[in-house]
């Protein structure tokens, strides 16, 4: 099984260039989970007959959404989080309902759950660091450990986070800005803490230049100057069905570049 997990920035604009179909046609994912999709169901000229198709989109037009592509149909989907959760945590803030923003998609299949996340941003002025620190990211994780009670999860996404600072080009001159302070650091310590496996890491523990985002500015992606934000999790109980995790910084079409998993399932 070969999943996949890309930040397109922007669906429409992926399909434009014709790097969306390139990808599908080169890489032919089994599964494939999207965020930052910026588009309902029926605004993107897709035409893939191999694949179940699953949106989340979020309720303010272009902006934010998720969705899953997927050639085994699941037995359900879930969108936002568990009812429970969405009572638990106050998941509003000054910039809205977060549960409205298309951000949390959640499939089951036979053997295992596959959720895909666009964790909020903290913004450049940390004016959302709260809300994600105290609200969300402790919601997410309630949710995937809800999940993980019937069967295994795997987690992938845009998190919004390089969680050490073996996962960005420039560490020391980016302690405390957004997607690297201590909070949203802390937030990935607490998957981890929960038994989910960072796959890339555990395959490629020391491996550095490994990135998966890169600012527009400064000519950033040809010289590699990049953060690593987007990530494939796993419960420890798959820990032996893992085979191997990539990234994939020369699929282009966004700013972010897809990561995978291979499992044996």
């Amino acid at each position: 099984m070969k999943l996949y997990s890309w930040n397109v920035n922007g669906i429409r604009a992926v399909i434009n260039k014709g790097a969306f179909q390139s990808f599908i046609a080169e890489h032919q994912p089994d599964i494939l989970c999207l965020q930052e999709t910026k588009a309902k169901q029926g605004q993107a000229e897709i035409d893939l007959p191999d694949y179940e198709e699953y949106w989340h989109s979020a309720d303010k037009a272009g902006y934010s959404g998720t969705a899953i592509f997927t050639k085994i149909k699941p037995l359900q989907v879930i969108n936002r989080f568990v009812n429970e959760i969405n009572e638990t945590y106050q998941l509003t803030d000054t910039y809205g309902d977060a549960t409205l923003e298309g951000r949390v998609i959640s499939a089951e299949f036979e053997k295992y759950w596959v959720v895909t996340v666009y964790t909020p941003n903290s913004k450049g002025d940390l004016s959302r660091l709260t809300f994600r620190h105290e609200a969300w990211d402790p919601a997410f994780l309630a949710h995937i450990k809800a999940l993980e009670k019937t069967k295994p999860v795997l987690v992938c996404g845009d998190l919004n986070v390089a969680h050490a600072e073996i996962d960005l080009a420039n560490p020391k001159a980016n302690i405390g800005k957004h997607g690297f302070t201590n909070e949203e650091r802390s937030g990935f310590d607490a998957f981890e803490n929960a038994g989910f496996i960072d796959t890339f890491r555990h395959f490629y523990p020391d491996k550095t230049e490994a990135y998966s985002w890169w600012t527009h500015w400064a000519n950033a992606r040809a010289r590699n100057v990049g953060w690593r934000i987007d990530y494939w999790l796993a419960s420890k109980s798959l820990e032996n069905s893992l085979v191997d995790a990539k990234i994939h910084p020369d699929v282009m079409g966004s700013d972010h570049c897809p990561v995978s998993i291979e499992v044996k399932l």
